[in-house]
């Protein structure tokens, strides 16, 4: 009687070997459940940090086509020992333009607006500074902090496109030798480091103002024949 009773007992409970495979198993399908979990947050979160990383590149690509777009003839300043008065400046990191600035600081009529990249701790970061253009003097852009379009740059590049003096184009430089004249078109390249996940749209905005319909504008440079203004994507 008493041997059935302990054998019925040992039948109904666990070995420590079952017990062991058991705490094994579940140590497993845990890890694997939690591993699952895991690699849908990282996923979720680099998605997003994608998602946040394309609208920003995306509004700073929209707003520097547009300020491109609305570039005007105007002269900020002249050439020193010359007759010639500047209305574009532009080099590899570098340019400098007239044309409205957006929203209210639009304020005042047309502004000089120099964009450039500097360094910073987090890459090249592109900036973009501007001062009225009525009584302009170059220390007026560098009055306040500049306005931060963009950071994380590995490389970066603006390019030029003009014509020779038979009229001819030159092919795209990062040098601009004519500054009484705007270029035919600009172009800006930009490199993000490793972990920014966005690419750069080539932006190519190629100018072409019609200046008859600012000849009563103080400032107009001479020389300055009609075109219109299209932006290109490229």
């Amino acid at each position: 009687m008493n041997t059935g009773r302990h054998s019925a007992a040992r039948s109904s409970g666990f070995t420590l070997v079952e017990l062991l495979l058991a705490i094994t198993l579940m140590s497993m399908l845990m890890a694997l459940a939690y591993g699952g979990l895991r690699a849908t947050t990282r996923a979720t979160d680099r998605g997003q940090v994608i998602l946040e990383e394309s609208g920003r590149i995306r509004m700073a690509h929209q707003f520097v086509r547009k300020q491109l777009n609305q570039m005007l003839p105007l002269a900020f300043m002249e050439v020193e020992n010359k007759e010639e008065r500047v209305i574009f400046e532009g080099s590899r990191d570098r340019i400098r333009f007239v044309g409205p600035m957006p929203g209210y600081l639009s304020f005042g009529g047309p502004q000089v607006q120099e964009m450039t990249f500097i360094n910073t701790d987090k890459g090249l970061a592109l900036v973009i500074s501007h001062a009225l253009l009525q009584g302009f003097e170059e220390a007026d852009l560098y009055e306040r902090d500049p306005i931060f379009l963009m950071d994380r740059i590995e490389q970066a590049s603006f390019q030029f496109l003009g014509l020779d003096e038979q009229g001819e184009l030159t092919g795209w430089t990062n040098s601009w030798d004519t500054p009484e004249n705007l270029p035919l078109s600009v172009s800006l390249d930009i490199e993000f480091e490793e972990e920014v996940f966005t690419h750069w749209p080539l932006l190519t905005a190629a100018v072409r103002i019609d200046a008859s319909a600012l000849s009563g504008l103080p400032g107009i440079a001479s020389g300055c024949s009609g075109f219109s203004v299209n932006l290109v994507m490229r």
